[in-house]
C-alpha cells in the first residue's frame, strides 16, 4: 500500500463543514469539475493529497490592506 489517505463522500462533506453536500460532490463527479476522485467498484473515494491541490487551486488572493490610503479628518 502506497500510504495515501483517502475520504469517503461523508468525510468530504465533515471537511469542508458542510459547505458542501454528497448531492453537489456527485453533480462534481458527473460534470468532471470538483477534487479528483477514485473509483472502486461502486465505492468513490477522495485522495486527501488530491484534495490539498484542489484546494490550492480555488485559493482567492486579496490586496494586501497596506495599500488603502487613510484620509484624516480634515484633510482632502
Amino acid at each position: 500500500m502506497d500510504g495515501s489517505q483517502y475520504l469517503t463522500a461523508e468525510e468530504v462533506v465533515e471537511r469542508y463543514r458542510g459547505a458542501v453536500s454528497v448531492g453537489t460532490l456527485r453533480n462534481w463527479r458527473a460534470t468532471r469539475v470538483g477534487p479528483t476522485f477514485v473509483k472502486i467498484g461502486k465505492a468513490i473515494l477522495y485522495p486527501v493529497d488530491e484534495l490539498k491541490a484542489w484546494e490550492k487551486g480555488n485559493m482567492v488572493s486579496c490586496r494586501a490592506a497596506g495599500r488603502l490610503r487613510v484620509i484624516k479628518s480634515g484633510q482632502a
